[in-house]
C-alpha cells in the first residue's frame, strides 16, 4: 500500500509496561484511509494501548507508529499532542465527557484544541448541531447537560465530539459495550456513515466478535501480536 493511502502504520512495534512483560509484539500493521476496521480482543489485551500508542498518548519501546506519514515518536510530547487534536478523534469507552459543560459545548470542545479542526467545521456549533442530529440527537438536547443524558446518548455525543472537524482517524474504545444488539447496530450505523462522509478511517476494538460482520475487515489482536501468549497482565 502507497504511504498516501495508509492512515497508520505499525511497523516492529514493541511495547512494555514499566517493569511488566512485553505486552505488545507487532511486526506490522496497516489501516488504509477511509477503511473501518475492527480489532478484537479480550480484556486486558492490550487494545487500549494500542490505542494509546497510535493516538501518540504512549510511545513504544521499539518500532514505528506513523499516522498519516508522520512517525509519532520523532515529535515533541507537545507536537503529538497537537498532532492528535488535529487529526484523531477518540471516541473513548468511559466517553470522557465533562459534566459541568452542556452537550453542544462538548462537542466543540475538540474544535477549541485545533485550530484545524476549527477551520475544518467552519461555524462550530452549527456542525455540532448537524453531528447530534445525525446521530440521533435534535436541537432540544444542545443545552441539557450531559449528564442528564442516558448512555446511549452520552455515546452519541462523544461520537459527536469525535467526528467534527473532520479528522483522518477515528479511534474507539469498546464504545458500544453498555448497549444492547440493536442499540449497538444503530449507533454503528451512524458512525459509519459520518466516517465515511468526511472520509475518515475508523479502527474500533472491541471484545464482541459478533460485530464483526458490520466491518469491511476484522481481525483478532492476537493474530498481529505475538507477545499475545506470554502476557499475563495488561
Amino acid at each position: 500500500m502507497s504511504a498516501e493511502a495508509v492512515a497508520v502504520r505499525l511497523a516492529g512495534l514493541r511495547y512494555a509496561w514499566r517493569r511488566g512483560p512485553v505486552l505488545l509484539d507487532i511486526a506490522g500493521f496497516e489501516l488504509a484511509r477511509g477503511e473501518r476496521v475492527l480489532l478484537r480482543g479480550a480484556s486486558g489485551s492490550g487494545k487500549s494501548t494500542l490505542l494509546g500508542l497510535i493516538g501518540g498518548v504512549l510511545v513504544p519501546q521499539s518500532g514505528s507508529v506513523a499516522v498519516l506519514g508522520t512517525d509519532l515518536a520523532s515529535l515533541a510530547p507537545s507536537a503529538r499532542d497537537a498532532f492528535r487534536a488535529d487529526h484523531i478523534g477518540v471516541v473513548f469507552q468511559q466517553f470522557n465527557l465533562l459534566p459541568f459543560l452542556d452537550v453542544l459545548d462538548n462537542v466543540v470542545l475538540a474544535c477549541r484544541f485545533s485550530a484545524r479542526r476549527r477551520a475544518r467545521a467552519g461555524d462550530g456549533n452549527a456542525e455540532a448541531l448537524r453531528l447530534l442530529g445525525a446521530l440521533g440527537l435534535g436541537p432540544e438536547f444542545a443545552r441539557r447537560p450531559v449528564r442528564e443524558l442516558s448512555v446511549g446518548q452520552q455515546q452519541r455525543v462523544a461520537a459527536a465530539r469525535a467526528l467534527i472537524g473532520a479528522p483522518e482517524l477515528v479511534l474507539a474504545d469498546e464504545p458500544t459495550s453498555a448497549l444492547d444488539a440493536d442499540a449497538r447496530a444503530d449507533f454503528l450505523a451512524l458512525l459509519f456513515a459520518e466516517c465515511e462522509r468526511a472520509g475518515a478511517a475508523l479502527l474500533f476494538v472491541s471484545h464482541d466478535a459478533s460485530l464483526s460482520p458490520m466491518f469491511a475487515r476484522a481481525l483478532a489482536l492476537s493474530e498481529l501480536n505475538s507477545a499475545a501468549p506470554r502476557r499475563s497482565a495488561a
